[in-house]
């Protein structure tokens, strides 16, 4: 789901942004850069290819990991794995992960919702579309880092951009890995109020997500004592009582949601299980659900929705005449925070300048991705995509079109570029007067 919120106005870069842009994408080596991309797509697009092979579900990304730690060291970056298992890079062999500098983070996460079961169900179709899970969500994001990574170790003249940034490919974005691998990095780090987070995420150039959609996942498991479907009719049942549950939470999130909202809602369930044959009372049903609003008030209200459909099928299957009887827990599977980058952010507006000197009409809009951990801390942070198309996210029809990608790489170039020469106070590209 993504929205405009309601605190951003539509790019206003006024034209001295846009020359700023301008004249730092003629620099040569930026704009030999840029036709870099172009004159690589092959290979990218074999990077690209190899690294969905490698199967990386959500809890079991080490091998992708490792995989993309060892590609970044042969490109003569300083990589290693941190304790959560995120892949850390650091320009330079002997590059220090220890520094007292806000760096400028680029980011894509490794893991996937699906994984494939064999190499083969990875491939490239007769139209050049690339085919399989992950292959979008997030393989796009992933080979836009290794892509920056070798275009930056083949230009030398870029070296200052190179040596500012740290590429992160982290675990832990996908369902109930719960933003796992970026809350330990910004956990552990301690990152000054000047570090600024690029998320890639997805293939889409024309979104600039800005704000951190909050969510919260839910497991409710009934429990009862199981029995024959004959023998022992009359015996409470969980999924009896857990579609109660579900169709009862639902009618009253239904109603609530033709009220007075002023953000969006939305609620899911997206798992559930229970029981072992047809002719068997299930001992045990589970449900996940998944809940997401724009306003932070709206989760008490469907948590106590939720607390009360579970009640009330609780009193409806237990109420026989049988001495046995099921119990319940809801068990909370994580929360996603909310946070929001201010409407002047230097960063929005550079990457709106840099939009307007490619032409590329972008929006900005409310997502969940990695953004939202440094959003809720109050650190500059925005995700984008990396250019080409995609579809069928999370599911086995995945699929994703490289055409166009160079376009969505020039992109973050640009943007990186502009904020590393901000960073360096660089008085031929800095943007911050202007912007």
């Amino acid at each position: 789901m993504a929205t405009q919120p309601k605190t951003f106005s539509a790019n206003t870069v006024d034209a001295s942004g846009r020359r700023r842009i301008a004249e730092l994408a003629e620099q040569t080596a930026l704009s030999d850069a840029q036709r870099w991309f172009t004159r690589e797509r092959a290979w990218i697009n074999e990077q690209h290819l190899a690294l969905c092979r490698i199967p990386a579900p959500t809890f079991f990304e080490q091998q992708r990991a490792e995989w993309f730690r060892s590609q970044l060291e042969t490109l003569g970056w300083s990589a290693r794995i941190d304790r959560a298992g995120n892949v850390l890079a650091k320009f330079g062999a002997r590059s220090s992960f220890e520094t007292r500098e806000a760096p400028l983070i680029i980011s894509a996460h490794l893991d996937t919702v699906l994984a494939p079961r064999r190499p083969g169900e990875i491939y490239y179709g007769p139209d050049g579309r690339l085919f399989g899970p992950g292959v979008s969500d997030n393989g796009t994001g992933l080979a836009a880092l290794f892509a920056i990574a070798r275009m930056l170790k083949e230009s030398p003249e870029l070296y200052e951009l190179a040596a500012s940034l740290l590429l992160i490919a982290n675990v832990g974005e996908e369902g109930e890995g719960n933003l796992s691998g970026m809350r330990y990095l910004c956990r552990q780090s301690s990152f000054p109020n000047s570090t600024t987070f690029i998320v890639l995420d997805g293939p889409s150039i024309e979104h600039i997500t800005v704000q951190a959609l909050a969510s919260r996942r839910f497991e409710i498991t009934l429990i009862g004592p199981g029995g024959h479907s004959w023998n022992d009719y009359g015996t409470p049942n969980p999924v009896h009582a857990l579609t109660q549950a579900v169709s009862e939470f639902l009618q009253s999130a239904d109603s609530r949601m033709n009220g007075d909202l002023k953000g969006r809602c939305s609620y899911n369930f997206g798992v559930i299980e229970g029981g072992s044959s047809v002719n068997s009372i299930p001992a045990e049903a589970r449900a996940k659900l998944d809940l997401r609003s724009e306003e932070a008030n709206m989760f008490d209200e469907f948590s106590s929705l939720l607390n009360s459909a579970v009640e009330h099928a609780l009193e409806r299957e237990n109420k026989g005449p049988r001495t046995a009887r099921l119990s319940a827990k809801i068990r909370s599977l994580g929360a996603r925070p909310g946070g929001t980058l201010p409407g002047g952010s230097h960063v929005l507006k550079t990457v709106q300048a840099v939009d307007e000197h490619l032409k590329i009409h972008s929006r900005i809009d409310c997502a969940s991705t990695d953004a939202n951990i440094p959003l809720s801390l109050g650190l500059p942070a925005i995700s984008i995509g990396t250019g080409g198309q995609g579809g069928g996210a999370h599911t086995t029809e995945e699929w994703y079109q490289p055409e166009g990608r160079d376009l969505g790489l020039q992109r973050i170039l640009l943007i990186l570029a502009a904020l590393a020469a901000d960073k360096r106070g660089d008085p031929r590209s800095t943007l911050s007067a202007e912007l």
